[in-house]
């Protein structure tokens, strides 16, 4: 078995968390090679690139509103990849305990919207984004995990994870860190970023509170998804036969006949009953005179 159909094995025997993060890999692959590829030949990637990632200015995101999704399955770099699907697989199984994998799903989608829509609001709402909101976009799966973390911690607050170094830690501990540092992270050079970490932050957190209420809203997302598997899944070619198909129309005569032919048989079977009881017919004959008396 080679590399690749080995991928393609542990993809579809994966959960829906191996297979975010193969989809998150794949993706970073491809993007990385087509842009090698491209400055080989001195081909500016920033278009390409553009294309793909949610920008902030509203103008341009009217024009390419796909970016609302795609940009969660791009990264920056190789080390901005490892940390968020290292992260993401722990809580992600730790999400698994207590969820089912199509709300792993949901979440994960759901809190993409919610890192893109905070991280949206801020740069065209406060004075200090004026500048910047023109040629500023997101890009990077953090809201998504983000919401992850949260909701797993709201969850099992107390729940406790042995990190390198710190040892075991409490994961309403490590919530309130991630909080806390994104807020204080907006006055760096990453301040989308750490936005679209509140964000996300944020859906997690309603997503088990509006739990305890009843009501997933992952679930709307999900009947999307799996409207969308059910429109593009192949379908079985069914071959109908038709039951008229080589049949002789009985005439009146026959039909009489056989009528006759099987009431004479029926005749005979009262008679045996009367004579010898029920017990002494055979089955062929218990069977005919049950299917005479459905008729």
């Amino acid at each position: 078995m080679n590399f690749i159909n080995l991928l393609k094995q542990k993809f579809r025997e994966g959960d829906a968390l191996i297979r975010l993060i193969f989809i998150n890999v794949a993706v970073f692959v491809v993007l990385q090679s087509v842009k090698v590829f491209l400055l080989l030949f001195n081909i500016h990637t920033d278009v390409f690139f553009n294309a793909l990632a949610a920008p902030a200015h509203l103008g341009q995101l009217m024009f390419k509103p796909w970016t609302i999704l795609t940009y969660m399955f791009m990264h920056e770099g190789l080390m901005h990849l490892f940390f968020n699907m290292f992260a993401f697989y722990w809580f992600g199984k730790l999400f698994l305990l207590y969820f089912s994998p199509k709300q792993l799903v949901g979440l994960f989608l759901i809190g993409g919207f919610g890192g893109f829509l905070s991280f949206s609001l801020a740069y065209n709402i406060f004075p200090y984004f004026n500048d910047l909101v023109a040629n500023s976009s997101l890009v990077g799966a953090s809201g998504s995990i983000t919401a992850i973390i949260l909701a797993v911690a709201t969850k099992a607050p107390n729940m406790e994870m042995r990190l390198l170094l710190f040892g075991n830690i409490k994961l309403k501990y490590i919530a309130l860190i991630t909080v806390f540092t994104s807020f204080f992270g907006i006055a760096s050079s990453n301040a989308g970023g750490e936005i679209a970490h509140l964000g996300g932050a944020l859906i997690g957190y309603l997503f088990i509170v509006s739990l305890q209420q009843g009501k997933d809203i992952t679930a709307w997302i999900n009947k999307l998804l799996d409207g969308l598997y059910d429109l593009f899944r192949p379908r079985k070619l069914k071959v109908r036969q038709s039951n008229q198909h080589g049949k002789h129309k009985m005439s009146d005569g026959e039909f009489n006949q056989q009528k006759a032919q099987r009431m004479t048989q029926i005749d005979a079977i009262l008679d045996k009953i009367k004579s010898s009881g029920y017990e002494s017919l055979t089955e062929q004959e218990k069977r005919r005179l049950f299917e005479q008396g459905k008729n």
